[in-house]
């Protein structure tokens, strides 16, 4: 992957376009986070049902607190310094500035600050939070390379290939209710970090 290819990337969504990248999981769909045109498209392509939310991926959870994406209280900010960057979504209030058509109405977001190199110089690049959704059509397994995605979600977006992903989903966690709505990577470390404190 070229530096070129990650400004290619970066400028597809700031143009409210589709792009396929690598994380530390598997590969993830990004669009604008903050465009209902753009977060719609990402439901269209992949056939995903809109009362679903999609959760945002962000450079440094601080930059989502400092650009007012969402508030987070004392214990947030602690799992955040403890499990981040990495394959863990944080459930936290959003602000008004986070579209219905993301959180599907709900008043939590998911954050994502991934632990991977490519996705963090395009979220730096972008100047955008992004959404952090598995690059699949609904149904279809999660991919970890990019041959494994379906042509349809391919055609439809600018693909940056990083090669093979660890392909271990993340887990998400809403601390407000100490509740792993997902088992996925680290939820051992996660589940004992929610009982000690």
């Amino acid at each position: 992957m070229e530096p070129d290819d990650i400004d290619r990337a970066a400028a597809t969504i700031r143009e409210g376009g589709l792009v396929v990248y690598p994380t530390e999981t598997v590969y993830g769909l990004g669009a604008d986070a903050l465009d209902p045109d753009a977060v719609e498209r990402v439901f269209s392509i992949k056939g995903r049902d809109r009362s679903k939310p999609v959760s945002l991926a962000v450079p440094r959870f601080e930059a989502a607190l400092e650009a007012g994406y969402v508030s987070a209280t004392e214990r947030e900010r602690r799992f955040a310094d403890d499990f981040l960057p990495g394959p863990v979504t944080l459930l936290c209030e959003r602000r008004d500035v986070v579209p219905d058509a993301l959180t599907a109405g709900r008043d939590r977001v998911g954050i994502r600050v991934p632990d991977c190199e490519p996705a963090l110089a395009l979220l730096e690049r972008a100047g955008r939070p992004i959404t952090a959704t598995s690059a699949n059509v609904s149904g279809e397994p999660s991919a970890r390379r990019v041959p494994e995605i379906s042509e349809s979600v391919r055609d439809a977006a600018t693909v940056l290939d990083g090669g093979e992903t660890p392909g271990t989903e993340s887990t998400v966690v809403d601390l407000s209710t100490g509740t792993i709505h997902r088992r996925g990577a680290l939820a051992t470390d996660i589940e004992a970090w929610i009982g000690d404190r």
